[in-house]
């Protein structure tokens, strides 16, 4: 069973050793949840349950304290992906809820399940979730200056391989900050998300480079193909070059291989497999 999460990129923590301090420990027990709910729970259960607790805390750009966009809005954007059932799922550019990975959850058992805007706060609404304000003074300081160089960019991500040797894999994030209204991550795609019975990946950085790059389902279909894990992301990072992309991902295989690796400094990043380790 082993299970690792990531944070995103974060620059700031370079020169703050208080903020560095918060996130590392904040990883660590995020990381440490996840594993001991993983000995009793399925590696779809436990991605999820992982991505909410860091959708929950405001140190990151996901669920409570996301970036607002140039309208003064934060639209948020989940997905989970099962290995097992090759089912994937998702919300883009939701509002007004605390855990959009808990929406996209909810959609596993439909027909339509990645849903955008309205529809996805609708189906929200009809399914019980309540209304949430996920942002903070500083995200609205942030908007109001108008920094072009927030601190906190990327996802949150998190990738499990149960007992039963299924993998699964969840992002979720609040996006870039100050973009154009409407604009689509990452994040809720399989360019973001991407898991089958052979591996499974979650990626941070730019969403529009990810997507240029078909990341994570490029990864996880060369795996699938033969590569190790590590071969088959350096192989696709690199190829990443041509356009300077911006990348961070986290995965796991099925022969329990755990990998992370970025294009750019600092993905942070912690795993447990029965050891736990922290990096920032």
């Amino acid at each position: 069973m082993k299970i690792i999460i990531h944070g995103g990129f974060f620059s700031e923590s370079q020169t703050n050793h208080e903020i560095k301090q918060a996130k590392q420990q904040a990883l660590a027990d995020i990381v440490q949840a996840g594993h001991k709910y993983l000995q009793t729970h399925t590696a779809a259960q436990t991605v999820v349950y992982t991505v909410c607790l860091l959708e929950n805390c405001d140190l990151f750009n996901a669920g409570t304290g996301s970036q607002i966009q140039s309208d003064g809005k934060i639209r948020l954007s989940a997905a989970l992906m099962d290995g097992k059932t090759q089912k994937f799922s998702g919300v883009i550019n939701i509002e007004d809820v605390k855990n959009p990975i808990c929406i996209a959850e909810k959609l596993m058992v439909y027909d339509d399940r990645v849903l955008s805007g309205k529809g996805a706060n609708d189906f929200a609404t009809n399914n019980g979730i309540a209304y949430y304000n996920p942002e903070t003074p500083q995200r609205r300081h942030e908007y109001e200056k108008k920094l072009s160089d927030s601190i906190r960019l990327g996802t949150v991500g998190c990738v499990a391989l149960d007992v039963y040797g299924d993998i699964a894999a969840a992002t979720s994030t609040g996006g870039k900050g100050f973009e154009i209204p409407g604009r689509v991550s990452d994040s809720a795609t399989t360019a973001g998300n991407y898991a089958n019975a052979h591996a499974g990946v979650s990626c941070t950085g730019v969403g529009e480079d990810i997507v240029s790059g078909s990341v994570a389902t490029k990864i996880v279909t060369r795996v699938t193909d033969g590569m190790p894990i590590s071969a088959a992301t350096d192989k696709t990072l690199d190829e990443m070059k041509p356009y300077d992309g911006f990348a961070g991902i986290i995965g796991i295989s099925a022969d329990g291989h755990i990998y992370h690796a970025d294009t750019h400094p600092y993905m942070v990043w912690a795993l447990h497999d029965g050891n736990m380790e922290v990096f920032e």
